[in-house]
């Protein structure tokens, strides 16, 4: 009998490194720190934070954005006085903190108000068009290298000239919102931290409309963020596919059916009077007998066509005719008389 561990054997060879070293689930779990358990989301907060968007297209809205990409390229090649190109990137949909969350920081964020729908928005900006903008506004030569960020703040004259920039941008999108809708859009604040300009909810689901400009090889990209929320007083004009549908409404028949149902006649009544007879007293009602209301010649009668009460008027003489006089205007709200 020999027992082996009378003899020194060496060790089994180890694994080259080139050679394939496989891991199963647990370890490559344990590798990434991905053995913790995620927790499902359950319930309401699994709707609200869901990141699936239901994107109701807003035509009239793209349609806005278009026309701001010319009037604004022409306003900033009157600013500096540079070949501007102003081209519209996209417009989508996107849950606030969603965006908020894409913002690349050094940036700016201007929160302007819209006055008639009292509701906000926003504005951002990327540094390399910040930058592109002060070099332009302050007499910099194109063509020149990126400009390196070096994290820094931005200064005071910086800011005041993307403010005159943005204004600008907040006033001709006013201008192509006009034929939808007048509105006044102002500028209340600039923002460096995307934290200090929130006006919606993470959850509220805003359009988003991207726009790029370029300018002898520089530039960079602004947003412009609607929270629904705001656009809601003009949902139903930012829905139509061209300017001034009416959903199926012709509105040249729409004036003829007017115009004609204006000329029709119809029979209007006074109500003198109501009383309560037997119908053996009214059997034997005789001509030229006298029946008695309770009701004085100055009192107001019901004006009425056929059982709809339009109006109440007095009573009176004419030409020598029976005439009515209006005291009160006819009212939208029909009333049928008992």
């Amino acid at each position: 009998m020999i027992d082996l561990d009378d003899f020194d054997l060496p060790d089994p060879p180890s694994a080259p490194l080139g050679d394939d070293i496989r891991f199963d689930q647990a370890d490559i779990d344990a590798l990434f720190g991905g053995n913790e358990p995620v927790l499902k989301k359950k319930g309401l907060r699994a709707v609200l934070e869901s990141k699936v968007i239901s994107h109701e297209r807003l035509p009239m809205l793209e349609v806005v954005c278009d026309r701001v990409v010319r009037t604004f390229a022409s306003s900033m090649r009157n600013m500096t006085s540079d070949a501007i190109d102003v081209s519209l990137e996209e417009v989508t949909s996107a849950r606030f903190g969603e965006f908020m969350n894409r913002v690349l920081l050094p940036a700016m964020v201007g929160v302007f108000k819209v006055t008639e729908w009292e509701s906000y928005g926003l504005i951002t900006v990327e540094s390399g068009l910040i930058y592109s903008v002060v070099d332009a506004l302050l007499g910099g030569r194109g063509g020149n290298s990126p400009t390196m960020i070096d994290g820094r703040a931005f200064t005071p004259i910086e800011t005041s000239l993307v403010s005159r920039v943005l204004e600008t941008a907040l006033r001709d999108f006013a201008d192509a919102f006009e034929p939808i809708e007048p509105v006044n859009m102002k500028l209340e604040r600039i923002e460096t931290n995307p934290r200090f300009a929130a006006i919606a909810a993470t959850s509220n689901i805003c359009a988003i409309a991207t726009f790029r400009v370029d300018m002898d090889g520089r530039g960079g990209c602004f947003t412009m963020v609607f929270p629904y929320a705001t656009l809601e007083p003009v949902r139903h004009k930012l829905l139509q596919r061209f300017m001034g549908e009416k959903s199926g409404r012709d509105s040249i028949w729409e004036a003829h059916m007017a115009s004609e149902i204006r000329k029709t006649n119809v029979t209007v009544n006074v109500l003198l009077g109501e009383k309560a007879v037997p119908l053996a007293e009214l059997e034997e009602l005789q001509v030229g007998q006298t029946i008695a209301f309770d009701k004085s010649p100055d009192d107001a009668l019901d004006m009425a066509c056929g059982d709809i009460k339009l109006a109440q008027a007095q009573i009176g003489q004419r030409s020598g005719r029976v005439a009515v006089r209006l005291v009160n205007d006819v009212s939208r709200t029909r009333k049928k008389v008992s």
